[in-house]
């Protein structure tokens, strides 16, 4: 179903739309009140096109046996370690966001690498056989690692970064744009990942003090929910970010590093893990939130040819 379809909606009103991202009818059907009134609709207006899109779909409620089958569709995608992966559950899982946060030379960038080139490969050697989305705000993508991880798992290394459309992000705005574009290359592309790398560098830049805390976590709380709602649930997607973290001083026995994002990040990010560097190239990840999953840990290693056991 198209948006001119809704009750009230016409060319100019589905231009504005679309212009300000609200491109299908479950956007609509889930946008607030005060979202539609920032497009230049009237409060009634907004009410009544929320209230029709929602007439059109599915909102309601359902038994959890229907929604066992809608999880039969969700996809798993291995990170190269069968370690990590059965930390995971599996592998990262669709539908969701996996948060991946440490120290530098932690191993984030690497494992976001290796899914990138990982999604590429059949489903019966771990991948989706799918294409990639790679948001980079840290100027950290390198085209030479894809190419030397794709061919240590038998890929063709420029076929793999033919289909990964890779962004650079030069600040929170750019950000935000770069996911709306996201969505729209995911519907026409089959896109089962997508990765920001990292989620909170340009917010962490550009908001600093006390003073700008509210204002950064509203704009963070709306790209994640961005994230979520119009790639991870609409195209079956894993969303994968990776996070800075900061020294908590104020912890006087124990690991200090914390995430960076607060609560935001933490309740809207499904699964949660924290990485640490170990001996030479091996890394420690610790499964610290998830629904379904209990806390663990595991080793992995590092290598020339990407995430291994």
């Amino acid at each position: 179903m198209e948006i001119e379809d809704l009750s009230g909606v016409g060319e100019k009103v589905a231009e504005k739309l679309r212009s300000s991202g609200f491109k299908t009818v479950e956007s609509i059907a889930t946008a607030s009140i005060g979202q539609l009134k920032e497009v230049g609709l009237g409060e009634s207006s907004a009410i009544k096109l929320i209230n029709s899109a929602q007439e059109n779909i599915n909102m309601g409620f359902e038994t959890g046996l229907d929604l066992k089958k809608k999880r039969e569709a969700i996809g798993k995608l291995s990170t190269g370690s069968a370690e990590l992966d059965a930390l995971l559950g599996g592998g990262v899982e669709t539908q969701a966001i996996t948060e991946l946060f440490g120290k530098y030379g932690s191993g984030k960038t690497q494992i976001a690498h290796q899914l990138a080139v990982n999604v590429q490969l059949p489903k019966k050697q771990g991948g989706l056989d799918a294409t990639a989305i790679y948001i980079d705000t840290e100027n950290t993508f390198r085209p030479e690692r894809i190419i030397q991880m794709a061919e240590a798992k038998g890929l063709d290394g420029d076929d793999v970064l033919k289909k990964t459309q890779v962004a650079r992000a030069y600040n929170s705005d750019h950000q935000i744009i770069l996911a709306e574009k996201a969505a729209e290359i995911a519907e026409e592309h089959k896109t089962k990942v997508l990765v920001v790398d990292s989620l909170t560098s340009h917010f962490r830049a550009e908001y600093t003090g006390r003073g700008s805390l509210a204002e950064r976590q509203q704009k963070l709380n709306r790209f994640l929910h961005l994230l979520q709602r119009s790639i991870g649930d609409l195209h079956n997607t894993a969303v994968v970010v990776t996070n800075q973290v900061m020294s908590r001083p104020d912890i006087m026995f124990g690991d200090p590093t914390a995430p960076i994002g607060g609560h935001i990040v933490g309740h809207t990010a499904t699964f949660r893990v924290y990485l640490r560097k170990g001996k030479g190239e091996q890394r420690i990840a610790k499964l610290i939130d998830s629904p379904n999953l209990p806390d663990g840990e595991c080793i992995f290693r590092i290598t020339g040819d990407g995430v291994v056991d």
